[in-house]
């Protein structure tokens, strides 16, 4: 298993991609492109997780330091998904998984894999609220639409247990004479996903903010609307550098803690029998 993390090198030509474009605003989101993919690798090579694929391949596979969570992209895949995420179960926990299509901006799905390495827990919203809020059209108990109707969120219920559900979200081209058209990408969560994290991907889809694509970058079939960016190219990788930096150290603090709660238990239990035996 090789450890990862992200070097001089890589950072390089992740600034000598992005320095020689012209940063243009780019929304919805829904139709940005996929993006640079590095910004979801980075980081999670920046947060301490291991590749266990063949660096010849196009193919990228990373593991978290806790052996619960891998991510896969595989753009040369006969699927539609190019990105897995899984997690395995625990004792406390049934596994889970969720997939991703080609033209899913990276950042969007850089919100989620953030929240799986944020020491912090983050505390589940109601996904349609969020959408309601950002301006989409709920149009029964269990889809919204975007506000150009090129993009829909579903909630699927499991048939033998209603409390729990998995979540359909697609880009579509507009239809002929039907509400939606061949897609574009698609996300699916899997029955069991963690709320949260169903919530974090659906705050960063609906977030009116526009993400930053470069003049010859790959959009939506229908391409999105794109204005100059005040942002130089300069300023994209500074960001996504202090980005890796404020991920290297939340890391850093989540293995103290880990350590510290593994050095004090035993003492702890230790206390706690002897004061049972008195």
């Amino acid at each position: 298993m090789q450890l990862v993390p992200v070097s001089a090198r890589q950072l390089a030509a992740f600034a000598d991609r992005h320095a020689g474009q012209i940063p243009f605003d780019t929304s919805p989101r829904h139709l940005a492109g996929p993006g640079d993919a590095r910004r979801v690798t980075h980081a999670l090579a920046a947060a301490g997780w291991t590749c266990t694929s063949d660096p010849l391949t196009p193919e990228i596979a990373l593991h978290s330091p806790d052996h619960r969570y891998n991510l896969t992209f595989a753009p040369q895949s006969p699927t539609l998904a190019w990105w897995w995420l899984q997690a395995e179960p625990t004792v406390d926990e049934l596994g889970w998984h969720a997939q991703f299509g080609e033209l899913l901006p990276a950042e969007i799905l850089g919100h989620v894999t953030d929240t799986l390495i944020s020491p912090m827990p983050v505390q589940a919203q109601d996904p349609f609220r969020i959408l309601e809020t950002a301006g989409w059209v709920r149009d029964s108990t269990d889809t919204a639409y975007s506000p150009d109707g090129m993009c829909y969120v579903q909630q699927r219920p499991a048939k033998d247990d209603a409390t729990v559900s998995s979540w359909s979200i697609e880009a579509c081209q507009p239809g002929h004479g039907t509400p939606m058209g061949p897609r574009i990408w698609h996300a699916w969560f899997a029955e069991g996903a963690p709320e949260h994290l169903v919530s974090t991907f659906i705050t960063a889809l609906a977030d009116p903010a526009p993400l930053q694509r470069g003049m010859y970058d790959r959009l939506g079939p229908y391409s999105a609307v794109q204005q100059p960016s005040p942002l130089t190219p300069e300023q994209v990788v500074a960001a996504h550098t202090r980005r890796l930096d404020a991920i290297r150290v939340q890391a850093r603090a989540a293995r103290r803690q880990q350590g510290t709660a593994l050095t004090t238990t035993p003492a702890r239990a230790g206390v706690s029998r002897s004061a049972a035996r008195r």
